[in-house]
This record gives structure tokens, sequence and C-alpha cells, in this order.
């Protein structure tokens, strides 16, 4: 089995980095680990991701990072599994109003790899983790408006924001790999404050659960 991990930052990541060096040489033979680092945001993503499957093209691909989370009852520092995404800023604003493009008939809601508008995480490896599966949307800039933030809930009523997902989900429906998004919830949308994020503990319970996930593979 080939198994990618894939992360926009090592700072997301390095607790896994440094569990892994310290226990490589436990892997099973037949247990082949990639590491990818894409950078921030979806284009840096989607190529970077797109590239390396032309180096080896993996059975799995597990993107782990932190976002933002829309629903203040979750406490920060929860780590989710997005089962869909959705481009949330790929909009068009008419009239003062903001509009998909499947509200503008420019992309079809089912058009492939979308399914009602969606990005829709399928894998059967979704299924057997324990994490919550909530939806996420992907943006291009982080949302402190008002204005988006009651146009993504209205729109999408998601649970998640980030820069990456939806390039994950995108190009893996694309070439029909199985794949998994966990994400540590960091900071609340809006809050700009960032002495009131929880980068660190969003960090330390998305690694721990990073690493079970890879117990599991390696068993």
């Amino acid at each position: 089995m080939i198994f990618l991990l894939v992360a926009s930052t090592v700072k997301e990541i390095s607790p896994f980095l440094e569990y892994y060096r310290d226990t490589k040489n436990q892997v099973r033979d037949d247990l082949h680990i990639d590491i990818l680092i894409t950078g921030i945001g979806l284009t840096a993503s989607a190529y970077t991701i797109t590239k390396q499957l032309h180096i080896r093209k993996p059975d799995l691909i597990l993107q782990a990072g932190i976002g933002g989370c829309f629903d203040k009852n979750i406490p920060l520092g929860t780590v989710l599994a997005i089962k869909q995404e959705a481009i949330g800023d790929q909009v068009v604003k008419e009239l003062g109003k903001m509009k998909t493009l499947q509200d503008l008939k420019l992309v079809l809601p089912d058009q492939f790899p979308f399914a009602k508008g969606w990005l829709v995480n399928k894998s059967e490896v979704l299924k057997k983790i324990k994490l919550k599966k909530v939806k996420g949307i992907t943006i291009n800039e982080i949302t402190t408006s008002k204005q988006k933030i009651k146009f993504y809930k209205d729109t999408f009523d998601p649970l998640v924001e980030t820069m990456e997902g939806a390039a994950l989900h995108y190009v893996c429906l694309m070439e029909k790999i199985q794949f998994l998004q966990i994400r540590g919830m960091s900071n609340y949308i809006g809050v700009r404050n960032k002495k009131k994020w929880k980068i660190k503990n969003s960090v330390i319970n998305l690694n721990a659960e990073l690493i079970k996930i890879f117990k599991t593979l390696n068993t």
C-alpha cells in the first residue's frame, strides 16, 4: 500500500513527522509512505498533489491541517473529518448579491466530479474512522466579513473553512483515489484576534488522530 500524507505546511504535521522518524523501522514492509508539503491555497495544493501522482500514484491520500470553525459550540482543538467540500468564494457578485457558479448555471450542480454542487468523499476509509464527518468549504481569503459569513452559512451550511480541502477532493475524485481530509479547529470564523486562536492545541490533537490512523494502516 502506498500512503500519501499531504499538508500545506510542515508545522501542521511536525509531531507526526517526529513520531514517524522514531518508529519508521517498525513500518510494515508493504506500507510505503510519502510526505507532501503543498504550500498554502487551492492552486498550490491542486498542482503539487497532481504532480505527485505522476511520480507515484498512492492508494490513499490523507490531507491533514488546521481550519476555521463556523460553530462556536464546538470546542477549539476538536478534530473533524470532512465528508464534502465546496469552493465557497468561487462566486459572482450580481446586483449586490453573491451567487455561486451553479446558481448562474455556469457549472451544472451534478457535473462530475460534483454531486449537487459538492465534492463528496464516498471512500470506504472515511466510513471507518470515528471522527465526526462534516461539511467544509474552501476559500482563497480567510473570512472576516459578516456578509460573507452569512452567505456561506445560508448557501453551504458548512462547519469548517480551509484554504486547500476542495483541491484534494477534486483531484482525488477525478483520479479515482481514496482519500481523507482531517482538520483541527484552530479558530472560529470571523475572529481575527489570534490570541483567541488555539493553533497549538489543534496541531497536537490533529497529530494524535493522524498517528491513530497511521497505526491502523500499519497493523
